[in-house]
């Protein structure tokens, strides 16, 4: 199944006539996860053909109004189509005072709830969980109070070896139990492993999304391992000390972090509107950390399935 990051929006601050403000939708086994809201990013949903009623699940990582104030139009819109699905949003608890007088006139026509999840910024913490997927938050290093964003598919049940099932004549009641890692013990009191009575399940995939931030070694131990990590770099290196007092990356930084995290892809965004070519980002994060790409609006990433290594 499915576990794929679109990006709706890649500029900082200020959207440019190609790139617009930060907006990303991870599709991950059929759920979708919009993760901040720029302006634009309705906007980018319908050219990219993403449903709306498919989006339930919303993350704003800081109240910067670059990586919100997409969000009262995109409610709008929702409503205006008649959804009737409730619409979740993990926010810092301020963001309910600031939509409060933009959805005053909604309110006796919103044909769903709105359901505000304040985030804690102080520790890393699992928001969300269901029978497949869960999110973590954790606190990143801005001017104000920034959350980044870990999602992880749950580890896979094994699929059974029915070529060996049937020669061990493993009977159906002992199945769910070898699924879950039980060796079997034949009537003659031969013991089967359970390596030999499985295929190796896949390996949960992951996606770590780290928005306006200095680049912190407590983020590279939260992301270790990652498949794919968005880590923003709104300054080249040789604006260390601007992006240093603006508590932003560079694209070197973000690379280094990366390499440290042992992370298996990097994905750069967030590009200051100083520069006008953006090769000068790519260059200076592959040194570093080879198998970078920078993004653009619309790109989508996919992370596919890969086997894990069968335990005996």
């Amino acid at each position: 199944m499915t576990f794929e990051v679109t990006i709706l929006g890649s500029s900082s601050a200020i959207p440019t006539s190609e790139r617009y403000l930060t907006a990303q939708v991870l599709r991950a086994l059929e759920r979708y996860f919009l993760i901040d809201c720029g302006e634009g990013t309705q906007i980018r949903l319908r050219q990219m053909k993403i449903s709306f009623d498919r989006i339930r699940n919303i993350f704003i990582s800081h109240l910067h109004g670059d990586h919100f104030y997409g969000l009262p139009g995109f409610i709008s819109t929702r409503n205006l189509m008649g959804i009737k699905s409730d619409l979740h949003i993990w926010s810092h608890s301020d963001l309910i005072l600031l939509l409060d007088p933009l959805l005053e006139h909604l309110r006796e026509d919103l044909g769903f709830r709105l359901v505000f999840h304040p985030l804690n910024f102080k520790k890393p913490g699992l928001i969300f969980s269901d029978e497949k997927v869960e999110v973590w938050s954790f606190p990143l290093s801005h001017r104000i109070p920034c959350c980044g964003f870990l999602f992880r598919e749950k580890a896979h049940l094994p699929n059974l070896n029915r070529e060996k099932i049937s020669f061990y004549a493993v009977p159906v009641s002992r199945l769910r139990a070898i699924k879950e890692g039980a060796d079997y013990t034949d009537e003659n009191g031969r013991v089967i492993p359970h390596a030999m009575l499985i295929h190796p399940p896949v390996k949960p995939r992951s996606y770590a999304f780290c928005t306006d931030t200095i680049a912190l070694e407590s983020v590279a131990e939260v992301v270790r391992g990652v498949d794919l990590l968005y880590h923003e770099a709104t300054f080249l290196n040789k604006d260390e000390a601007l992006a240093r007092q603006t508590f932003h990356s560079t694209a070197q930084q973000a690379a280094e972090l990366a390499a440290r995290a042992g992370v298996g892809k990097l994905i750069l965004g967030h590009f200051s509107t100083r520069y006008r070519k953006m090769d000068p980002f790519l260059e200076e994060a592959q040194v570093i950390f080879n198998n970078t790409e920078l993004v653009t609006d619309g790109a989508r990433f996919s992370i596919p399935l890969q086997k894990t290594a069968c335990q005996s």
